[in-house]
């Protein structure tokens, strides 16, 4: 089908599959419709159907709420069923040569493994290797579950045949459940990506800044894996601040405990806990970290004073954290491009 974007800059053209979403084929021909989640929550890809038919692959996406009126539409829902001519109130520019280009892939679920009692490690092999960005992350699609999910990638390396996932369980959702219910290893997958601009690229040469709550630590896990490869921080500081309910919800601590014993001067990693106050017993088995009581967000607040010089802030996690955490940036006066996060919902 051929498909014209009419943008506030000018108009774009490309062709897609039957079936294929337009979101999905317009980033594919390197063209750089707006979104967010990518996956039906956000509302960020709405457009308006000029003329040409569509067909909503989902029609009870959770994004659907964002819809105004009759010729509204989400692009990462809905397929073009003859040639259309579509309006987005956006600018729109071509993706640059060079950048990770998305397009959908096939593999299988590798391994799992439970890192708390409703966080779970998966790792998915791919048909064939993969250029991400360190922060980016995949739209997954499983058997039987309706709608993608955007999972950010824990992993980070160059022709990556597996991306590692941390996925946390959800009440009521469909995943979630199809996931915990049973061992899914070996169950064929459809992924697309990669996609978000929450990205590290080292020549950023700015002090790094991370604030993640729970499962939202995975693409700052890329993240730092980028910069420990670089040894980013002999030149500049990481502060690391991961917030969790209490001792028993944290996980990677021994992974943040080797980071830090390779930069012990310059990489700090803070857990937040926020219904309790650290062991004993946990503060002596990881003496290379630091443990506070309080949201993350105050956490780094109170932490961060006065060092905001040069920051570059990555967000991730739960929506009232990530919100909490920009207007504590802002209030300190950091910088708007300086402040990366990717909208889930």
């Amino acid at each position: 089908m051929k498909i014209q974007v009419n943008a506030r800059n000018h108009a774009h053209y490309f062709a897609t599959d039957p079936g294929e979403n337009i979101l999905y084929g317009g980033l594919s021909k390197s063209v750089d419709l707006p979104y967010e989640c990518g996956s039906g929550t956000c509302g960020t890809c709405k457009a308006r159907l000029i003329s040409g038919e569509l067909f909503d692959n989902w029609p009870n996406s959770p994004g659907r709420k964002y819809i105004k009126s009759a010729d509204e539409f989400l692009m990462c829902q809905c397929s073009a069923v003859s040639d259309i001519v579509i309006e987005v109130p956006a600018f729109v520019h071509t993706i640059e040569v060079g950048t990770c280009t998305p397009d959908f892939l096939g593999g299988r679920i590798k391994a799992v493994s439970l890192l708390t009692h409703d966080v779970m490690a998966i790792s998915i092999e791919l048909w064939e290797p993969v250029d991400f960005d360190a922060g980016q992350f995949y739209l997954v699609h499983v058997p039987g579950v309706e709608g993608f999910r955007a999972w950010s990638m824990v992993n980070y390396q160059r022709h990556a045949t597996t991306l590692d996932f941390v996925i946390k369980k959800k009440p009521e959702g469909a995943l979630s459940d199809w996931l915990f219910s049973k061992s899914r290893e070996g169950v064929e997958v459809e992924v697309f990506g990669p996609l978000g601009k929450a990205t590290f690229h080292p020549d950023i040469a700015q002090n790094l800044l991370c604030i993640a709550g729970g499962s939202g630590i995975a693409g700052m896990m890329s993240i730092l894996s980028r910069a420990a490869q670089c040894d980013y921080f002999t030149r500049y500081t990481g502060d690391v601040f991961f917030g969790v309910r209490s001792a028993t919800d944290a996980f990677y601590l021994d992974e943040f405990a080797s980071l830090c014993s390779q930069f012990p001067e310059t990489l700090h990693i803070t857990v937040a806990l926020s219904e309790e106050e650290a062991s004993a017993s946990i503060v002596a088995d990881y003496p290379q970290l630091r443990f506070e009581k309080g949201f993350v967000h105050e956490v780094a607040g109170r932490n961060m004073q006065g060092r905001y010089q040069d920051v570059r802030a990555y967000l991730a996690g739960p929506p009232p954290a990530v919100d909490a955490s920009i207007r504590m940036l802002l209030q300190a006066r950091v910088a708007t491009n300086n402040i990366r996060y990717d909208k889930f919902s």
